[in-house]
């Protein structure tokens, strides 16, 4: 069974461990160079963290499966009305170390990220996902999202070839 459990500002330095070892263990191929050494520092760095996680609309939880962090969640809540007029968020990042995927964990952890938004009064979530990572697409649409538009990673040290995104979005 797993949990979410919501991070708070003094859990920076291990949210910032499990964050950039999942990302990592995912991810690393994704990057040229120092791409996602330099990736890591802006997106898990504790600046960015510590400004993160003393912002309101703002969620980060780790996923936990038998007391262990196996993986984290960043969830946006601020509505945004670029994405749709009536009330929104996003799911910004959902990684899971590699030895913890298809054990159902993350349907289990969608699950609990819909109800919150849910009850927050939310009408849409939405997500984006690399459009070549097929299994991430499946899961999403398995869980009822549904393409909403296209849209690209602008980050130089990303390879071109995986650029291109999709962004889903789930009527809740």
């Amino acid at each position: 069974m797993s949990v979410l459990v919501r991070s708070r500002p003094e859990d920076s330095l291990k949210l910032q461990t499990i964050a950039r070892k999942a990302y990592a263990l995912n991810f690393a191929d994704h990057w040229n160079g120092n791409g996602l050494e330099l990736y890591l520092d802006k997106e898990f760095g504790s600046k960015r963290l510590t400004k993160d996680l003393n912002d309101l609309d703002t969620y980060y939880a780790f996923i936990k499966s038998e007391g262990e962090s196996i993986g984290f969640v960043k969830m946006k809540y601020l509505h945004n009305p670029e994405l749709s007029e009536e009330s929104n968020c996003e799911l910004e990042k959902i990684y899971i170390l590699p030895e913890a995927k298809g054990k159902g964990i993350g349907k289990l952890v969608m699950n609990q990220l819909i109800s919150e938004a849910r009850d927050l009064g939310k009408q849409f979530l939405f997500l984006c996902v690399i459009d070549t990572n097929e299994s991430a697409i499946a899961f999403y649409l398995n869980n009822g999202f549904e393409l909403h538009s296209k849209t690209e990673l602008n980050d130089t040290n990303f390879k071109n070839e995986l650029r291109g995104m999709h962004r889903l979005r789930l009527k809740l």
